[in-house]
């Protein structure tokens, strides 16, 4: 057993954050150029009014989250409009990473995408419509 696993600790804020701005570079240079000014925050857990209006029973229930108006819905930016965001939640990231058979760079690299999904307009069943239709 490799004793590099004994000092190592759970990835910071900014480790994930560094994961997910690495996962934005390599998606392709058109998937990326419709992002412009989509920012990319990092939390330990969604706030509690995040929470609530998710309806989320834990707060590890939620691993991401996109807030903003997506490119179908968009039009003119109007005052004060806020910019397109996308919120990673580390520690239920970290939770789900513990439980599954994928790499934790992958599973950042999924749900940032899947929050991009929004960003382009798309829902939850759409997404999962075209995840099954890959995985055949």
């Amino acid at each position: 057993m490799s004793t590099d696993w004994a000092k190592r600790q759970a990835p910071s804020l900014a480790e994930i954050e560094a994961l997910a701005h690495a996962a934005f570079a390599d998606l392709p240079r058109e998937f990326r150029t419709l992002c412009p000014g989509v920012i990319v925050h990092v939390e330990d857990f969604p706030d509690d009014e995040t929470l609530t209006e998710m309806d989320c029973a834990s707060e590890f229930d939620l691993l991401g989250l996109f807030r903003g108006i997506g490119l179908a819905q968009a039009g003119e930016v109007s005052t004060g409009q806020m910019p397109n965001q996308i919120w990673l939640y580390r520690r239920p990231l970290l939770d789900y990473w513990a439980e599954h058979e994928e790499t934790l760079g992958h599973l950042v690299t999924h749900v940032l995408v899947h929050e991009i999904g929004h960003h382009f307009g798309l829902s939850d069943r759409d997404m999962a419509g075209i995840e099954a239709r890959a995985d055949d």
